[in-house]
């Protein structure tokens, strides 16, 4: 019997996600029930896994989201191109780019804008999240790269990969609403395991949760996932 829901007013903030390099088809299939039970807004999967998640997901609302040149950001933009084609002929609903860091700290902010364009414009009708990983960003980096995102169309910006050395924080989060002001959402990743901490970031403005831990957030628990 799956645990009683005492949060339901999150399940629609919730991205569900398993991006472990060790997730099985099994651990897929598994999220995507999860999803369809704690009605969470979609599922957040690696592009390999795509079909499978549409699949399992056929007779739900829950959408899928895939992510594009995941973990680093380091892959060409045809790369990430050639696979959010084939992400969204898999069936996915909403793509979370990861932004590429060394170009930003290059100073190369037009190659920055021209990778997320070349993304944005295989969805120019769906959701592009950018993935800004704010554990390696100073202050000044992480408005530059959030202004950069939504020159380039980016609909959310967010903070982490979940990989990276840290998640969400407070204060990064301030820093990307207060630079998006309203010209995109936020999404904060990374950490969040709780209801409690799940309600500051959405007391602040934030708009999606990506989290392992949707299930305790919205039941009230602590979960002891990374992500």
């Amino acid at each position: 019997m799956p645990n009683t829901i005492k949060h339901p007013e999150l399940s629609q903030y919730i991205d569900h996600t398993n991006l472990k390099a060790t997730a099985t088809k099994n651990d897929i299939i598994a999220l995507c029930n999860e999803a369809k039970t704690y009605r969470f807004f979609s599922v957040c999967v690696n592009s390999s896994y795509v079909a499978l998640a549409k699949s399992a997901l056929q007779d739900s609302t829950v959408k899928v989201c895939c992510v594009v040149g995941f973990p680093l950001g380091a892959m060409s933009t045809t790369g990430k191109v050639e696979e959010t084609k084939q992400a969204l002929k898999d069936g996915a609903e909403e793509i979370d780019l990861v932004l590429n860091i060394g170009l930003l700290k290059s100073e190369d902010f037009e190659s920055v804008k021209n990778d997320i364009k070349a993304v944005k414009a295989c969805l120019p009708d769906l959701v592009l999240k950018v993935i800004l990983e704010t554990c390696y960003l100073e202050d000044s980096e992480i408005v530059t790269a959030s202004e950069l995102a939504i020159e380039a169309g980016a609909d959310f910006i967010k903070t982490s990969t979940g990989f990276g050395t840290a998640g969400a924080n407070l204060h990064d989060v301030n820093l990307m609403l207060n630079t998006a002001n309203g010209s995109a959402l936020v999404k904060a990743s990374g950490g969040i395991k709780d209801y409690e901490t799940a309600m500051k970031y959405i007391n602040l403005g934030v708009k999606r949760i990506g989290t392992s831990s949707g299930i305790a957030i919205v039941t009230g628990q602590t979960s002891t996932e990374n992500y």
